[in-house]
């Protein structure tokens, strides 16, 4: 039979735990809000971004020119992943899927047999990659907007993809991160940064009649400009993108922990009642049978 202090206690110690995962459950909420604001607003500016990218690199590609940053190095067989996960734990299988994804990625182009970097951005990717995968690991990045996501932040990132780049250090990058979808769904999202990529509408849009523009200076000059900011602006939508889903992933994880530990109370508050009702009768037992044999 279960020891009545020992139930009392557990009853507060789940009673505390479920204190503390509504605290983290109404922080998340709070946070979701401003991340969420945050990640649809982005999103117009880096979808016009693109599209207007995609209309100049389509009549640069006519002409056969372009920055490099379009037309690749004429190569793919070294590829670099940008792996964007949160710095902390207790948001559901938000990284998890992350981290599943970046794995299958890495096994189909080793089976392929090209070569593959990793840049991680947050520790819990770098921490389960590293297990397998620590000397495929060439940056590392923590604390990324710890207090305010900023584009300084993306900037830095891709500063650093840029520079490896022109030191010819890969041939494609893409990056993996979660794409917000609601508080309870997130979507694994790859997305090619360099070369770059033109998406599926524009380019079914390039068969259309098309305006003619005259561009001063010419194309190629304002891709030469735009191309290195259009990264920038991708990894910051990623980020924000991946900010917001992390908040929304958190807030799910420690509303199901409320939950779960209110239907362990409950259990455990029955199960010491129970326990204490026969404590109770036992002893009533043991007075009735001794005034009954006095």
């Amino acid at each position: 039979m279960p020891n009545l202090k020992d139930l009392k206690n557990r009853i507060a110690s789940v009673q505390s735990t479920r204190k503390i995962t509504s605290a983290m459950k109404m922080v998340a909420a709070s946070k979701l809000r401003r991340a969420q604001e945050q990640a649809e607003a982005s999103g117009p500016y880096a979808e016009r971004m693109g599209r207007m990218l995609s209309s100049l690199a389509a009549n640069v590609q006519d002409s056969g020119n372009g920055p490099k940053l379009m037309t690749g190095t004429g190569a793919d067989k070294v590829h670099l992943l940008v792996v964007i996960s949160s710095d902390r734990g207790l948001c559901g299988a938000f990284n998890g899927s992350i981290v599943r994804e970046a794995k299958r990625q890495i096994t189909r182009l080793q089976g392929e047999g090209k070569t593959v970097k990793l840049l991680t951005v947050g520790r819990k990717a770098r921490d389960q990659l590293r297990r397998e995968y620590a000397s495929l690991i060439v940056e590392s990045y923590e604390d990324v907007g710890r207090r305010r996501l900023g584009f300084s932040d993306a900037d830095m990132v891709a500063t650093k993809v840029l520079a490896m780049f022109d030191a010819g250090e890969f041939d494609v990058c893409s990056v993996i991160f979660n794409k917000f979808k609601s508080a309870i769904s997130q979507i694994v999202t790859v997305q090619q940064l360099i070369p770059f990529a033109v998406p599926g509408e524009a380019a079914a849009a390039t068969d259309e009649v098309k305006p003619l523009y005259e561009f001063e200076p010419d194309e190629e000059q304002i891709l030469a400009e735009l191309l290195p900011r259009n990264l920038s602006i991708q990894i910051y939508r990623a980020l924000l993108e991946s900010a917001a889903s992390e908040q929304g992933a958190r807030m799910t994880a420690m509303d199901n922990a409320t939950r779960n530990a209110g239907d362990m109370i409950n259990k455990l508050t029955i199960t010491y009642n129970r326990t204490r009702q026969a404590y109770i009768t036992k002893e009533l037992i043991e007075i009735i049978s001794g005034a009954e044999a006095l």
